[in-house]
């Protein structure tokens, strides 16, 4: 029981992650990624539909992406999808191809992604702190049902928090490099 504990906790810490991840992927630095579309949605005959499962999205010079529609009837529904979005950035349509011209970011617009990034990083360190309290509420459960023995208990305590302190360092880490990603000029 205890390590099944220790397992589900070690995924849902793995997801926390890798939700970090998508998030830092949508804070654009400057170059042009595909990922920035990934929060669009487009009304697609009434279903929410993100932008790359209606269009090949590519990144063609280093600030420069394009989008081609594979259905050419709904170019101007992905083009009002990203108007409206909160990427700001202005498309173009050439009636066959959308192109978003990603541009230099000035020194104030780079400090406030920074800020947005270490925002989005302190979201996910509570996020992982709220499993580390879950997780020690069960053992302390698993501890009073007498599942677990005192000493056991204050194992899986103390593992918890080892399991924790290492995803709030990744978490950091992830958080530097987004930093220096943005902030390089």
């Amino acid at each position: 029981m205890k390590l099944d504990l220790h397992v589900e906790l070690e995924e849902q810490m793995e997801k926390t992650i890798e939700a970090l991840k998508f998030e830092f992927g949508t804070i654009r630095a400057g170059r042009a990624n595909a990922s920035m579309l990934d929060k669009v949605r487009v009304d697609y005959y009434g279903t929410p539909t993100p932008v790359n499962q209606m269009a090949a999205v590519a990144v063609s010079e280093g600030r420069v992406l394009t989008i081609t529609p594979w259905d050419k009837s709904v170019i101007h529904a992905i083009e009002k999808a990203i108007s409206d979005s909160d990427i700001g950035i202005a498309p173009s349509n050439d009636g066959s191809v959308i192109r978003l011209t990603v541009p230099q970011l000035t020194e104030e617009r780079r400090k406030e992604l920074a800020k947005k990034a270490n925002k989005a990083s302190e979201s996910f360190k509570v996020r992982i702190r709220n499993e580390r309290r879950d997780a020690n509420d069960k053992i302390k459960k698993m501890e009073k049902a007498a599942e677990l023995t005192e000493d056991d208990a204050k194992k899986a305590t103390d593992e918890v928090q080892k399991m924790t302190d290492k995803y709030i360092k990744v978490i950091d880490q992830l958080t530097d490099e987004k930093e220096k990603d943005i902030l390089s000029v």
